[in-house]
């Protein structure tokens, strides 16, 4: 495909660093909080009335939402420093922390869930200053189980909400309303494309609360009260400080949601990359640090204000790429228009008032596709019978746990109550093994160097050495030694074709598999660091590598299997190669 060819298909109307007009930059920003500040706000709403809060500390939760949703999305927009991704990335508040928002509250109040926030949100910071450090901890089956686990966890709750009709009503208003939202959305979403899809949850929501209203399940009293224009009269929570035993038993489970939500803006960070420039970039790892540590600020500040936390929302690149326009102007107006909403009280309180049936319904659909995202990820890594039994053991022992069916007896008030939440025990198991599994396998070995032929002695002597010490006769060291010879050749062919930088570096990684050695070639430009960058790709959604049609005699002949991917300037060769005698046909 010509570059005028992919331009004209990805129809970038402005990129980033363009100055769109005054009105069109109003006009976009505010489509897009339209489209999203029903989520901010309603994600509160369920938390709060699920575990039964106050009024009061409901309409302070969502006034303090909406402000940090958009002092946040400002940040991902003009970058502070290290902390933003410099992209039109909106931030809300996370479906993903309902079931232990509402376990905070029950357990300990606003306050322990405010102190609770503001402790996991450091573990971005730290995520986002090396974002190689988790990357053998949470791996994509770890993410996708907890991902699946959440859903597990919050449905409950949300049936509960779906068939409970308010005293006095008819037992069919609350399931009928719920029932016109959730067909009219899915409806909508299986059967639409473009902008129209976009909007279905606001058009099931809308559809659905107009239902409730002729059964008299719409609380408009509620609007009519509110001011035009106020803050609320108080309801800031404050800090518990006790640090007592609810605290440190719900503290892994909002480390664990907060990791993974991390996960989720490092996908959402690479992706708004690809879609918001005319020509194809490269993937700028200090853009995915960026985005995580603005989420990580986002979080601080809503622990700070008594809220529940927020993190990327997916619909920035969906947006994006159907308008095509990605220019930084946007995210700020977006933001500011979050904000401005914050202090119309009238507004908040159309949303809140919507009833809790059609909210359980909205937020049923949410839930669903978190299952299948979690579900996709696990299934992409399934085809290792290894990870596809951590995911499924964790899966299943986290919904014991859940029910209180595995030894109820014995481990009732465990560890303050530890593992009682499915996702926590589940997430948990899934470390544990993943752990497990990574501490047996043989210790990788690793070589830095320059990308040059001169240093191809340098890497047959590393790689004698680790023959040697498995064991490995000089047959199969010598295997190693052709391997090396035509994989550096063939990233050498990609550097004078003029596909990549002159001035590259090369990691070679070794290990011991299943009697066969797998070695990984990984050439990138100088600078760069590839630990980070690997640790961007290899989350699971991030675009998935190009695998390329290489040709290669030597390899093919010594080894089980060849991949050769690229990410614009960073190139992996991963080589899987069979001792000598070992019975393996090549073709």
């Amino acid at each position: 495909m010509e570059q005028g060819d992919l331009a004209d298909q990805r129809r970038i109307r402005f990129e980033p660093d363009d100055k769109p007009p005054t009105a069109l930059t109003a006009g976009m920003g505010l489509q897009f909080a339209i489209l999203t500040i029903a989520g901010i706000v309603l994600t509160p709403a369920i938390v709060i009335r699920a575990a039964g809060g106050s009024d009061s500390y409901l309409i302070w939760a969502v006034f303090a939402a909406a402000i940090v949703s958009g002092v946040s999305t400002i940040l991902q927009a003009v970058r502070f420093g290290r902390i933003g991704a410099g992209y039109v990335l909106l931030m809300g508040t996370s479906g993903a922390f309902i079931a232990v928002c509402v376990a905070a509250l029950v357990q300990g109040g606003p306050d322990l869930l405010a102190v609770l926030v503001v402790a996991s949100s450091l573990f971005q910071f730290l995520l986002a200053a090396r974002l190689s450090l988790f990357r053998r901890l949470v791996t994509p089956v770890v993410a996708g189980t907890v991902l699946m686990l959440i859903a597990v966890t919050v449905m409950p709750l949300i049936f509960d909400m779906v068939s409970a009709s308010p005293e006095g009503k008819s037992d069919w208003s609350a399931p009928t309303s719920a029932l016109v939202t959730i067909l009219l959305v899915i409806a909508i979403a299986l059967k639409s494309s473009g902008s129209l899809r976009l909007w279905a949850p606001v058009i099931g929501v809308v559809a659905g609360s107009i239902v409730a209203a002729a059964s008299g399940l719409y609380e408009f009293d509620q609007v009519s009260d509110a001011a035009w224009v106020g803050v609320p009269d108080g309801g800031w929570p404050g800090f518990d400080l006790s640090f007592g035993s609810a605290f440190w038993s719900l503290l892994p489970a909002f480390v664990i949601v907060t990791i993974i939500g991390a996960v989720e803006t490092i996908g959402d960070s690479v992706a708004i990359q690809r879609v918001s420039w005319r020509k194809p970039r490269a993937v700028d790892y200090r853009v995915v640090q960026g985005a995580v540590a603005a989420d990580g600020t986002g979080n601080l500040l809503s622990g700070v204000a008594g809220t529940v936390p927020n993190t990327t929302y997916s619909t920035s690149v969906s947006i994006t790429e159907l308008t095509g326009v990605a220019a930084r102007r946007v995210g700020v107006a977006i933001g500011v228009i979050f904000i401005m909403l914050a202090f119309l009280p009238k507004f908040l309180a159309l949303v809140l008032a919507i009833p809790d049936a059609v909210v359980a319904a909205y937020v049923t659909v949410l839930m669903a596709l978190l299952f299948v995202v979690g579900m996709r990820i696990v299934s992409e890594e399934a085809s290792d019978y290894r990870k596809g039994l951590i995911a499924g053991i964790a899966f299943w022992l986290g919904v014991g746990f859940q029910n209180n069916l595995i030894f109820p007896e014995y481990l009732d008030g465990f560890a303050g109550g530890l593992l009682e939440n499915g996702m926590t025990s589940g997430g948990l198991v899934a470390i544990v093994l993943t752990l497990f599994t990574e501490a047996t396998q043989s210790r990788r070995h690793r070589l830095r160097t320059n990308l040059a032929m001169p240093e191809l002695p340098g890497i047959q002597e590393f790689l004698k050495g680790f023959a040697k010490r498995h064991g490995w006769a000089t047959s199969m060291s010598q295997r190693l030694d052709a391997v090396a010879e035509e994989t550096l050749v063939t990233l050498l062919e990609a550097e004078q074709a003029g596909d990549a930088p002159d001035d590259r570096t090369l990691r070679v990684t070794a290990s011991k598999q299943d009697g066969r050695a797998v070695l990984e070639f990984v050439a990138a430009a100088r600078g760069e660091n590839i630990e980070d960058r690997l640790a961007v790709l290899d989350e699971p959604t991030a675009d998935r590598p190009v695998e390329r049609d290489v040709s290669l005699r030597l390899l093919q002949h010594y080894a089980t299997s060849v991949l050769h991917q690229q990410y614009h300037e960073l190139e992996i060769v991963t080589v899987h190669v069979n001792p000598p005698g070992s019975g393996v046909s090549h073709e």
